[in-house]
């Protein structure tokens, strides 16, 4: 199809490999893993299980990171799942994986990280609603989006240093004012490897899972990044490698910090949520240390906000450049911002925000997400077979094909725990699916 917008209005804005792995770690760093602990504790209740659960989860994030940058490279587009199912497998298959995202995948994600923002900052500022804090940040994030690539690259870059920074700072106060040794919390006892390999861990995994997705996320805006056949694959690497390495820090602060089996007891005695990140300031800080853990977290907040902002739109952009039917998210303004896909995306966060119904969704939609992410891990293998390739692959994935296989064990396993407990959501999450898949084939019959 024709370009929506005169060649001469279109900006070619580029953004650097610092930028992409920005967006990376922002979409990584949100409000899981400050509150999945208390549902570790109550299925390994030892400090080393735990920590080891941590490392896992991130040595199959950077898997999955390593296998996605050979594709980004193999095929540098925004779009991310999108364009690369398309290629590998089928049109159908690439629109159903964009359909989900277009739709919901990013907006409830977006609306439940806008709503915890509300929380932590009513919690500090108790001067309007959770409600209304959500719809502040979230017009706030869009406008600035809604101006240039370039403005979104610097608020990306300045939020995300800020998240980072923050991060840091509470970890080396929690090293020096912890009050349990170091050694004592990193010690192996007895059982701990028994838990290693419990039905338990294999449970608390899935649930760690959750809190390192969005390891993938600079490939959605690979026609914005500089390079996008080299640095999207190293802004993968480096983004994923980031955040597990801060992840294993931080639960080492929680470790030392928190007693297990009160968490366990408090988490058995209630289903929602604990927040871990809170608790753990309030040992070695007081009260007033709590309370800036709460704003601290809000504004780690607003940088996973402004990702999926940036990363979201990208594939309805791409999507409607493929099919005529949705070209109007392909027209872009003079800052190369895809300005009604933004606005579509962030009206759909809007009303979930307003209707309280994201985390429903979530869990309905999480199945599928898994489904297409393995299907694209897959995807590699196929490709590389078939010889198939838009650029000439700058990178080639490292320990293949040993990474993949790994990646693709450890998010089958979390498909399976998806499906064994929360089987109504997932299968109905398949309506959703039929529907985009009518939508696809009314818009390859009609050519508007």
């Amino acid at each position: 199809m024709k370009d929506t917008n005169p060649p001469h209005q279109i900006k070619k804005a580029k953004v650097s490999l610092q930028t992409a792995i920005a967006v990376v770690v922002a979409n990584m760093i949100g409000t899981g893993v400050f509150t999945s602990l208390g549902y570790q504790a109550k299925a390994t209740p030892s400090a080393f299980p735990i920590l080891m659960l941590w490392l896992v989860g991130g040595i199959v994030a950077l898997c999955g990171a390593l296998s996605y940058g050979e594709l980004a490279s193999r095929f540098p587009r925004s779009g991310g799942e999108y364009h690369y199912l398309s290629r590998i497998y089928h049109p159908v298959i690439g629109f159903l994986s964009g359909w989900v995202s277009m739709t919901v995948g990013f907006a409830a994600p977006v609306a439940l990280s806008a709503v915890a923002f509300g929380t932590y900052f009513f919690s500090v500022f108790p001067w309007a609603s959770i409600q209304t804090y959500a719809v502040v940040v979230l017009i706030f994030i869009t406008l600035i989006h809604l101006r240039s690539v370039e403005l979104s690259g610097i608020f990306q870059n300045y939020s995300t240093g800020i998240k980072v920074g923050f991060l840091l700072f509470f970890i080396g106060l929690g090293f020096w004012l912890a009050p349990a040794p170091l050694i004592h919390t990193l010690k192996i006892r007895n059982g701990d490897w028994d838990l290693v390999f419990s039905g338990g861990f294999a449970i608390s995994l899935a649930f760690v899972s959750f809190a390192y997705s969005g390891w993938n996320a600079s490939a959605y805006i690979a026609n914005e990044v500089n390079k996008p056949h080299i640095n999207v694959s190293r802004s993968l690497l480096i983004g994923a490698g980031l955040v597990a390495t801060l992840y294993l820090l931080l639960h080492i602060v929680f470790l030392t910090t928190l007693n297990l089996e009160e968490l366990a007891s408090m988490q058995a005695a209630n289903p929602e949520p604990i927040d871990v990140g809170y608790l753990s300031a309030k040992v070695f800080l007081g009260d007033a240390g709590a309370k800036m853990m709460a704003f601290m977290i809000a504004i780690i907040l607003v940088s996973s906000i402004s990702a999926m902002t940036w990363a979201g739109p990208r594939v309805s952009q791409v999507i409607g450049e493929d099919l005529q039917l949705f070209h109007f998210f392909a027209y872009k303004n003079p800052g190369g911002v895809p300005t009604y896909a933004i606005l579509f995306q962030s009206s759909v966060a809007l009303i979930l925000i307003l209707s309280a119904s994201f985390e429903s969704i979530l869990y309905a939609i999480a199945f599928i997400l898994d489904t297409f992410t393995f299907l694209t891990v897959l995807g590699l293998i196929l490709a590389k077979s078939k010889g198939l390739y838009d650029h000439t692959p700058t990178y080639k994935t490292w320990g293949y094909p040993f990474v993949p296989l790994i990646f693709l064990a450890g998010t089958g396993w979390t498909m399976y725990f998806l499906l064994k407990s929360r089987t109504y959501e997932s299968m109905a999450s398949l309506l959703w699916l039929f529907i985009g898949y009518i939508v696809y084939r009314f818009s390859k019959k009609n050519k508007l």
